[in-house]
């Protein structure tokens, strides 16, 4: 086995996800191609050396279809060698992409591969891509099917957490994620992304709302509820019959925002770095994903998180910061509290209820930011995951060297 080695990464910003979003104008593959750009400039990439783009996706459908890793490496104007391919596995596509690269180089069967992510969820909505597990009523209903807001506030239910947990959580969210930026900690892994005559389009996350009050985000209206009335209470119910109701705490401030954006991490081995005079930033320790009840869905943080410890042969204590995607408030309070984490180990620079989570994205620029943060605060390893559709969950363990 060989070990792997992030040799750097960067992101778009997060443009909001609607048709007046900044980056609404710009295809996913433009976006792609442009983190792909960028990745080669600032590390004088010699692409005809990379083996493969593994290119996360969460609707894999239409314009973001077909294998948009290799798309955008022609777009990149990429040596006409590299590979691309597509992965999707719901939120956790972008981290996952980083896993299977690097596999490739932890098995010698790759030397230099690029793990990325991208999503215009302006563009392409949101569940546009189906499937079974959502529309075959074989499958909806044997598994219990809910949509991720029922179970997120599923997961409120059944761990007592009250629509202020999830509102306080939230504006800690908008206050870490607006001091980073406004202290730089973005600063050198966030690039500008341009329109076609190279005019810039954005260079900051457009889905803050840095003045958010806990006043304001109380005001906001429950999300899921009439959805819920709509029948996916009772679903969940009959799954969890120790329930009598399910306590809608979810809104629009305390749960992920729908943006687009991409991200791309550069993974090889120690000969390849000497080779390209490019200095590792980090090792990758460990990875794993799990399965889990696909009602409740969004559990699977803190089993992703053992395995991946376990793989590691560490323990929890041996980790600095944790990083976990914010898809929701309930999410990430059931993981501090299974896990025992402090919260200021957690989520430092804010999270996806503040910037966004453009779903195929995510995992790989999630991973980026507690890396910067790690040698901002000169600190050793840290722990990143996600919460998966259809009750899956992928965890990655990063130690600087």
């Amino acid at each position: 086995m060989s070990d792997a080695y992030i040799y750097n990464h960067l992101r778009t910003p997060r443009g909001k996800g609607r048709p007046s979003g900044a980056l609404h104008s710009v295809s996913a593959v433009e976006l792609l191609s442009q983190t792909l750009i960028q990745l080669r400039e600032r590390t004088q990439l010699d692409t005809g050396l990379v083996e493969d783009v593994i290119a996360g996706c969460g609707s894999p459908i239409g314009e973001q279809g077909s294998a948009i890793g290799r798309s955008a490496c022609l777009k990149a104007e990429y040596a006409l060698t590299t590979p691309g391919q597509q992965i999707h596995r719901f939120c956790s596509s972008g981290l996952e992409a980083v896993n299977l690269a690097a596999a490739k180089v932890m098995s010698k069967q790759c030397d230099l591969v690029i793990g990325c992510g991208v999503e215009s969820m302006s563009r392409i909505p949101i569940g546009s891509s189906g499937g079974a597990w959502s529309s075959d009523p074989s499958l909806a209903h044997k598994i219990h099917f809910v949509s991720q807001g029922i179970s997120a506030d599923l997961i409120a239910t059944l761990h007592d957490f009250s629509r202020e947990d999830a509102d306080l959580y939230a504006l800690e969210s908008q206050r870490r994620t607006a001091h980073a930026w406004d202290n730089g900690y973005f600063d050198q892994s966030v690039f500008t992304v341009v329109d076609s005559i190279g005019q810039p389009l954005l260079s900051r996350d457009e889905h803050m709302r840095a003045d958010t009050s806990l006043e304001d985000l109380a005001k906001l209206p429950a999300v899921f509820e009439k959805m819920g009335a709509d029948g996916f209470d009772e679903q969940a119910i009959s799954k969890y019959p120790e329930l009598e109701k399910i306590n809608h705490i979810h809104t629009a401030g305390n749960s992920s925002g729908i943006v687009d954006g991409a991200a791309a991490v550069l993974i090889g081995d120690a000969d390849t770095a000497k080779k390209l005079d490019l200095k590792p930033r980090a090792r990758i320790r460990s990875f794993a994903s799990v399965g889990t009840d696909p009602t409740v869905m969004l559990t699977g943080p803190t089993p992703s998180a053992r395995k991946a410890l376990e793989k590691a042969g560490m323990q929890q204590a041996d980790i600095d910061l944790f990083e976990l995607n914010e898809a929701f408030a309930s999410v990430v309070l059931l993981f501090i509290q299974e896990m025992n984490i402090p919260h200021d180990k957690i989520n430092v620079n804010g999270g996806s209820i503040a910037m966004g989570h453009p779903i195929g994205a995510t995992g790989a620029m999630i991973l980026g930011t507690v890396l910067d943060e790690l040698e901002r605060q000169n600190l050793g390893t840290a722990l990143i995951n996600l919460c998966v559709g259809a009750g899956m969950g992928t965890a990655t363990i990063i130690e600087r060297v």
